[in-house]
């Protein structure tokens, strides 16, 4: 126990010796991503100092711009499980060398939609309420516990697995699979719980009629298997120019394949959505006419969701055509398309239907303050901040650049 507790020290005071230094496009990286964090810094202090409406939040849309990228990073979180099943239950290599990687940015996405969910607390020091014990939890009947719960879970098992490989690969030896593989199974079904816990967040709101939707779960799930790994086939290219980092093409190919399968099911269910809203033509249809079309009035977010539609569409096609699928440069493209299109239909797409008009009619024309687009920036400054560091050491270990030296 003495030797790993020794070597543990000396892999810890490497790691953080070596995100410190760098080459200058590291460091103005970096520089950028902490002025991000301090800009966020600022703009979080000025909202606890005066409260919420700091935001443009208001009762009739009292979620907005923090929610949205909640849901959306919850998505990107779980979707690592799209390539722990191929890397880990079916062994296949390429994908099982770019695997660990996905789960750093699942990390790296957990700690993002905690700090999304503090910010948009209005008291965020009263979390002792939910910790059991102290405050009263009210568990198992608030959706928002059972969050908490799966989250912290998913992040605690994923940080485990990705430390233990990278320091075992970090001293030489070869990880226990026995030891490792159960945990690596157990978070399999956690990634799935994330999503569908957070989707169950929007539909146990039945006052809402338009996120009250039995297929809500399947089409987060579907959705974040989407934007997920579309966004790490983006950083696999961008590690691939700016270190020398081995990633297959064959990894970013079949990960193309598996996009080509998510999308469709995403546009599947998108379109029975569309079919269940418009055909029953029910009161409710409203909120479906506010996101489509606008209201009487003009008012309503037809372009953001035209644009998420015209985006998903356009990234299916390159997927699902191999002769486009398998040239990199039509593949990232699919990919950028992705990430907006899902980004967008998560985000405001997903929330300012539920809550426009609200229940008693009204419409509040809502956009994100300045005060909330620095918070966000910072949170988003963190979150790329830990994926770089972490990325960074592993990538060093892999190379053979960083390694403990027996005596």
């Amino acid at each position: 126990m003495t030797v790993y507790l020794a070597e543990f020290w000396h892999f810890t005071k490497e790691s953080v010796a070596l995100v410190a230094s760098g080459s200058r496009g590291y460091m103005l990286w970096v520089g950028l991503l902490l002025l991000m964090i301090l800009g966020g810094l600022y703009a979080f202090v000025n909202q606890a100092s005066f409260g919420l409406v700091t935001s443009n939040m208001r009762d009739p849309v009292s979620w907005g711009f923090y929610i949205g990228n909640f849901a959306f990073l919850v998505g990107v979180a779980a979707a690592a499980v799209i390539l722990i099943i191929p890397a880990y239950i079916y062994n296949w290599g390429p994908i099982r060398e770019v695997a660990l990687l996905g789960e750093l940015l699942a990390i790296s996405a957990i700690i993002m939609c905690m700090l999304f969910v503090t910010v948009d607390i209005g008291r965020p020091e009263k979390v002792w309420h939910m910790m059991p014990g102290v405050g009263t939890p009210n568990f198992p009947y608030s959706l928002l516990v059972w969050d908490v719960l799966v989250l912290n879970a998913y992040f605690v098992l994923n940080f485990f697995v990705a430390t233990y490989l990278v320091f075992m690969s970090y001293t030489g030896r070869k990880y226990n699979p026995s030891f490792i593989m159960p945990i690596i199974f157990l978070s399999i079904p956690l990634a799935i719980s994330i999503h569908t816990v957070t989707a169950f967040l929007f539909m146990g709101l039945k006052a809402r009629p338009f996120w009250n939707d039995a297929i809500l779960a399947p089409r987060f799930l579907a959705s974040a298997f989407c934007s997920g790994p579309a966004l790490l086939v983006l950083i696999f290219q961008i590690l691939r120019k700016v270190s020398p980092v081995q990633i297959s093409g064959a990894a970013l190919r079949k990960i193309g394949e598996l996009l080509a399968y998510a999308m469709a099911i995403n546009l599947f269910f998108l379109g029975c959505e569309v079919f269940k809203e418009f055909y029953s033509h029910s009161h409710h249809v409203i909120h479906a006419r506010f996101q489509w079309f606008g209201l009487e009035d003009g008012y309503g977010i037809a372009g953001y969701s035209i644009f998420a539609l015209t985006c998903n569409v356009t990234a299916f096609v390159i997927f699902v055509v191999p002769a486009l699928r398998n040239r990199i440069r039509f593949l990232l493209v699919g990919c950028v398309l992705a990430v907006a299109g899902v980004y967008v239909e998560k985000g405001l797409g997903l929330l300012l239907p539920g809550l426009t008009p609200d229940v008693i009619g009204e419409v509040y024309r809502y956009t994100p303050s300045l005060n909330e687009l620095m918070v966000g920036a910072g949170v988003w400054g963190v979150g790329l901040l830990s994926f770089t560091f972490m990325a960074k050491i592993s990538i060093a270990i892999t190379l053979g650049e960083l390694g403990y030296r027996r005596t």
